[in-house]
């Protein structure tokens, strides 16, 4: 199936187009009106995030307008750039520089490739199973016993919320076989990706704007429940609005998107969790305005694995 000419796709892709078309607008006009200094900081600021969404709509559209290899390999690639913000941040030591080798090169590119060719069966047990026992007994076999514990947890972390959870999102395309929806999945994937980013933004919103009560003052000053009950009501109903984008009836998709919602809230938390531990605001700086890879994908993580599972049962898929 052409997904260009699938109504529904287009009907999605020219929503989110004019979403930000307005956003773009609207930070052209209060940069125009900014007087202040902190002002034109927090402007730009805004305009930075706005066209990096521009460019990252851009390459998901083109990833999934070329079908389901290329939407993997986009995949792959985020994943492969997060693991490296997560090694980065958590250091590793010479005697885990082999293990490291088989993680970024072999085991990454081969969990994908299983996705690819759609072995459903190893592909929800490589990473937790047999990569989760082999990075501990490759890092052994090089003899530093030095904080071992606390190393080989690092890796295997990284390997599971950057590789294992990530690549749930292009499952949706790859190993999800719906009855009635054969097909359409790259509309699927669309829609969660859409609620899982406009949960964040929604969340941002209300925060900045209604946010009083912090949730977790230590761990993410930003995140209120203010913001985090308004953003999620919005994104619910948004999420529910779309319905006909999806498998599910209004019901169902109110209730997905409320999921979503909530798991990518605790990814975002979670996240945070390990940056305050690290002493980083952002996990990188290759995304002008959002941070790195890691930052744009932290809600993802946790939602991807718990919305995949949950459709592939609830559908009998």
């Amino acid at each position: 199936m052409n997904l260009l000419s699938d109504p529904a796709f287009r009907w999605l892709l020219g929503g989110t187009l004019g979403l930000l078309v307005i956003a773009s607008t609207t930070g052209l006009v209060l940069a125009r009106r900014a007087k202040s200094d902190a002002a034109h900081i927090t402007i730009s600021n805004l305009n930075a995030r706005t066209n990096a969404w521009w460019l990252m709509v851009a390459v998901f559209a083109t990833a999934l307008a070329t079908g389901d290899t290329g939407t993997t390999i986009l995949f792959g690639l985020c994943s492969f750039m997060a693991l490296r913000e997560f090694i980065t941040l958590t250091p590793t030591k010479p005697g885990d520089h082999r293990t490291l080798f088989w993680v970024f090169f072999i085991i990454t590119p081969l969990h994908y490739y299983i996705l690819a060719t759609r072995w459903y069966g190893l592909f929800v047990i490589l990473i937790p199973v047999y990569a989760f026992l082999l990075v501990p007994m490759r890092t052994a076999l090089a003899g530093d016993c030095e904080r071992f514990l606390e190393r080989t947890s690092k890796i295997q972390w990284g390997l599971m919320v950057c590789v294992y959870c990530i690549s749930h999102a292009p499952a949706i395309l790859m190993l999800l076989q719906i009855p009635g929806y054969e097909g359409q999945n790259a509309k699927l994937l669309f829609w969660f990706v859409a609620v899982v980013e406009l949960s964040d933004v929604m969340q941002y919103v209300w925060g900045k704007t209604c946010g009083r009560r912090k949730i977790a003052p230590k761990v993410s000053p930003g995140k209120t429940w203010e913001g985090f009950l308004g953003g999620g009501v919005t994104t619910t109903v948004i999420g529910a609005a779309l319905w006909w984008a999806t498998p599910f009836s209004p019901l169902q998709a109110a209730g997905m998107a409320a999921l979503v919602v909530l798991m990518g809230f605790a990814g975002g938390l979670v996240m945070s969790a390990i940056k305050r531990d690290r002493g980083v605001k952002d996990w990188g700086g290759a995304i002008a305005g959002h941070g790195g890879f890691m930052d744009r994908l932290d809600s993802l993580s946790f939602a991807a694995p718990v919305f995949f599972h949950v459709t592939r049962y609830a559908l009998d898929a």
